[in-house]
């Protein structure tokens, strides 16, 4: 059973397994079946004719597998790294990491414990420096941080991968200005987000149906229904480089992932680059 372990990142675990084995793979985990078949759910964990037929692991699961590879390209280069709501992320373990680098992985201890158990067994060893920090990004992780010997006087690459989307509006907002106060110049930063509460049609697609009755991952019942923060426009006011995409400018720019079709629920996704400026003014 999956017991502790969070669900949602089992899904996206399972999703980036599957997308490993694709004819044209955008990433490669090879870390990420383990985490499945050790959390005993009976999920798939590589490429299949049932896998293109089902909505969730044909659309949503190619959706994790392309954000999956954006941020497999955009991490690597900071003296430190941050991924907030860590999950079963494995980029210590796989990608290449310049001298001196530094990852922090902050989440909820069961997880992070999964993760190094799983990893362990099967002999799995980072990369790069890399620190687990067991807190709660609701609260004030802040302090977590920096007992873990995260510095704030280094440029820093801070990742948000699906994590806002499960946030209060007060929430969200508080990791932002907290990742303002601790980000010096030449930091950056990659996080996710929906524009607003989705409409009936779109709350109705197979998408989210399929998702539940395949995993019993309810994602409706997990997103936040209170009105989103301009989180740009308050990053953009702090100084803050901000661009906004949707995941189809990333399948042009790939040549592989999900395109857009009618109630769409990956429509209303936007994944935001922010960065500061290098320079001191």
């Amino acid at each position: 059973m999956a017991g502790d372990v969070g669900l949602t990142a089992l899904l996206v675990a399972a999703a980036r397994a599957i997308e490993a084995t694709r004819p044209d793979s955008l990433a490669q985990d090879q870390f990420a079946q383990h985490f499945v078949r050790a959390a005993g759910v009976d999920w798939p964990v590589s490429y299949s004719s049932t896998v293109d037929s089902s909505p969730l692991w044909s659309r949503l699961g190619r959706y994790f597998g392309l954000r999956t590879r954006l941020l497999d390209d955009f991490i690597p280069g900071s003296a430190q790294t941050v991924l907030l709501g860590a999950g079963l992320d494995t980029r210590a373990f796989r990608l290449p990491w310049p001298p001196d680098s530094h990852v922090f992985e902050l989440d909820r201890g069961p997880v992070l414990d999964f993760k190094h158990q799983v990893l362990s067994d099967i002999g799995a060893a980072p990369l790069v420096k890399r620190t687990p920090v067991d807190t709660d990004l609701r609260g004030n992780w802040s302090a977590a941080l920096l007992d873990a010997g995260f510095c704030p006087g280094l440029p820093t690459t801070w990742i948000a991968e699906g994590l806002l989307l499960y946030l209060s509006s007060a929430a969200e907002t508080s990791l932002m200005r907290t990742i303002n106060t601790l980000s010096e110049p030449g930091s950056r930063l990659f996080y996710e987000i929906k524009l607003a509460v989705e409409s009936p049609a779109v709350r109705a697609s197979p998408l989210y149906s399929t998702t539940l009755a395949e995993t019993g991952i309810d994602l409706l019942a997990l997103f936040s229904e209170n009105p989103r923060p301009d989180s740009v426009s308050l990053l953009s006011a702090l100084g803050w480089d901000v661009s906004v995409h949707t995941c189809f400018d990333y399948t042009a720019r790939y040549g592989a992932g999900p395109v857009p079709v009618d109630a769409d629920p990956l429509a209303g996704n936007r994944w935001v680059i922010a960065s500061t400026d290098p320079s001191p003014a």
